[in-house]
């Protein structure tokens, strides 16, 4: 690992994390005794079987779901007892990918990728449109800007959903299974397209996935077995 990543201060660190579904005899322990961090620049890659918690523990660092037991920091803020204020924040600087794209077919590419500049409310619309076009042309849409999510393949989505996901330049990116629908050569595009941008941005990504075909992107890969982190390969 690049030593400068060993000097920065983590964007994700988690220590003694649990958290289970349900109440009384009917809880269930999901996540256990979690502990792991990702620096700056990283992309870490999160493995296991269906129901192993990666989801789980996707959606928590997101701040999608309420933390119960543990310590849980992301970009500096600790989740636990976070108040909704401090979730909503934390999320705005987030970018998430996920299997399905969730673009909006009422709305152009460019205006689904620009979604995620509206929270900046110092940008004019005209600044949010520049930005969007020149993230969909990084990611090489630069002459689908003004479709409507209908008229483009499913591999030209899932970059849109990346543009939409890194075009407020985030310090973070989560992404849930971004090629699990994608054949092999789209999947792969999307994968090297990811590590780029976000190697170039030094942004750290956090990928769920089962697909063995783009797990020579990571600079680390985190094993899940039954909620809890049996291998961290580095």
């Amino acid at each position: 690992m690049n030593a400068t990543l060993l000097k920065s201060n983590p964007v994700i660190s988690s220590r003694n994390l649990n958290h289970s579904f349900g109440n009384g005899a009917l809880q269930k322990p999901v996540l256990m005794d979690i502990n792991f961090d990702v620096n700056p620049g990283e992309i870490v890659i999160l493995t296991g079987h269906s129901g192993s918690g990666k989801t789980t523990l996707l959606t928590l660092i997101g701040g999608l779901r309420s933390m119960q037991e543990g310590s849980l920091q992301v970009l500096g803020q600790e989740l636990k007892a976070a108040s909704k204020k401090k979730l909503i924040q934390v999320r705005s600087q987030i970018g998430f990918i996920f299997q399905a794209h969730n673009l909006l077919k009422c709305l152009t590419v460019w205006e689904n990728v620009s979604i995620s500049l509206k929270l900046h409310e110092n940008l004019s619309g005209s600044q949010r449109k520049e930005y969007s076009v020149a993230m969909l042309e990084a990611v090489g849409l630069g002459e689908r800007v003004n479709y409507y999510p209908e008229n483009i393949s499913g591999g030209q989505k899932q970059r849109v959903a990346i543009a939409r996901a890194l075009v407020s330049q985030p310090k973070l990116v989560l992404a849930d299974e971004p090629t699990a629908a994608l054949d092999s050569k789209s999947g792969r595009d999307v994968a090297d397209i990811m590590q780029q941008l976000a190697k170039e941005q030094k942004c750290a990504i956090l990928l769920v996935t089962h697909d063995n075909r783009i797990l020579d992107i990571a600079d680390r890969i985190i094993h899940m077995e039954d909620g809890r982190i049996k291998q961290l390969e580095i």
